[in-house]
């Protein structure tokens, strides 16, 4: 056999193991950096904080015990399960499980001392748990309520627990309050979940601490509907980090270009949006002439327009789409309009070429159909007229965006609301 090279023994020696089958499991949630786990909340809490005792413990209740196994076997009928009885000295309580492991059966032999957490539920035999949560009974009770997180398969929230914890310890949680609103130094022997009628406003990093690990006596209530101090602070946050990544997008598109969509009708001749008007069987209401012009001004500017029509089935947005359509085309340029289905898209075609095609045929132009179900001479000639830029305003729908699709002066897209 061959003796391994310096380099070779080097090289394996400095390589990095491995990644566990937990800590893929976090780069799958997307929890890779400290800030990832520090905002990675809990579901729910369980109360691991206090014991019960048996006799104290009513039906339904989830609660948890402290007790000593007196009795362990594994029964075959009806099916195969392991049954364990404890007592704590004010009664005892069966604990059943239809799946379980040679390990579950070293942990709850008999004369070992559990803590024993599930719900409750009398019977003809007495208080029994199925499944409950159990450990050995080591060390003192938690100070907070446990943390239940969203995870994945081959993620423990034992482990989950840790991670989040660790990053608790490391990461930089700058204030974003503004001067004069930062939380005040917190008096001494007063506790950030109960400030004695304190009015104060929690800082970032203490509302995360006390969400990863709330005190046991707070009302759960607030943490599930979210109307805590500690919720609300985050909620803040999130409405800032919302409108900060809105004015920031806001700026970059203000950066872009885009062509000034001026009409570049010929003296003495009629706009193409004004001919519109004229031929519709119906008068525009208040609403649909301001957003009408509203549009045609942003169309005006040498940025990209960015707009969401809102309306419900009935009031008028494909007449507005056709009026921008108008501007767009009476500029010289090219406008397409998708809808998520065939039928409505015929729908919109119906009456857009009702409307325009009249006024497009008079300038050598047209209104073009595509979709995906049209036959390949059709198709053919369809994309022969988009790309030559005889056809004025697409209709159709996925397929107007798909790659062959090849227009000659795009300037304006109109998408329906069912797109996303």
């Amino acid at each position: 056999m061959p003796r391994p090279t310096r380099s070779s023994t080097s090289a394996s020696s400095s390589a990095k193991p491995a990644p566990s089958p937990a800590q893929q499991a976090l780069v799958k949630l997307g929890l890779v950096r400290d800030i990832d786990l520090a905002l990675h909340l809990p579901l729910r809490y369980e109360d691991e904080t206090r014991i019960t005792p048996i006799r104290s413990a009513r039906d339904g209740d989830t609660v948890q015990i402290e007790a000593t196994v007196t009795a362990s076997e594994v029964q075959m009928r009806p099916r195969r399960q392991l049954v364990v009885t404890v007592e704590d000295g004010t009664g005892s309580c069966e604990l059943r499980f239809f799946s379980f492991y040679p390990s579950h059966q070293k942990t709850m032999a008999v004369g070992a001392r559990l803590r024993v957490r599930g719900e409750i539920k009398g019977g003809f035999w007495g208080r029994q748990m199925l499944h409950p949560a159990f450990r050995k009974a080591e060390g003192d009770l938690p100070a907070a309520l446990t943390p239940v997180y969203p995870t994945v398969a081959q993620l423990p929230q034992a482990y989950l627990r840790r991670a989040v914890a660790s990053a608790l310890t490391r990461v930089e949680l700058p204030e974003t309050l503004p001067p004069g609103l930062e939380p005040p130094a917190v008096p001494s022997g007063v506790r950030i979940d109960d400030q004695n009628g304190l009015q104060r406003p929690w800082s970032l990093r203490e509302a995360l601490l006390f969400l990863h690990h709330p005190a046991p006596d707070v009302a759960l209530a607030t943490l599930q509907d979210h109307s805590h101090p500690a919720w609300q602070r985050l909620k803040a946050e999130e409405l800032l980090a919302q409108q900060l990544s809105q004015l920031t997008a806001k700026r970059e598109r203000a950066r872009l270009r885009a062509p000034a969509l001026r009409p570049q009708t010929q003296a003495g001749s009629t706009p193409l949006h004004e001919q519109l008007l004229g031929v519709l069987p119906f008068s525009l209401t208040a609403a649909q002439r301001r957003v009408g012009e509203e549009i045609a001004r942003d169309l005006a500017r040498p940025v990209p327009m960015h707009r969401l029509l809102q309306g419900d089935v009935g009031s008028g947005k494909t007449v507005v789409a056709a009026l921008a359509a108008t501007v767009c085309m009476d500029a010289g340029w090219q406008c397409a309009l998708m809808a998520p289905t065939e039928i409505l898209a015929e729908q919109h075609f119906a009456k857009l070429i009702g409307w325009l095609q009249p006024l497009l045929a008079a300038r050598g132009r047209q209104v073009a159909w595509l979709v995906g179900g049209q036959k390949k001479k059709e198709r053919a000639e369809m994309l022969a007229r988009i790309e030559s830029g005889e056809a004025a305003l697409v209709v159709g729908t996925h397929a107007v965006i798909q790659e062959q699709v090849r227009f000659k002066n795009l300037a304006l897209a109109v998408i329906d609301e069912q797109h996303r």
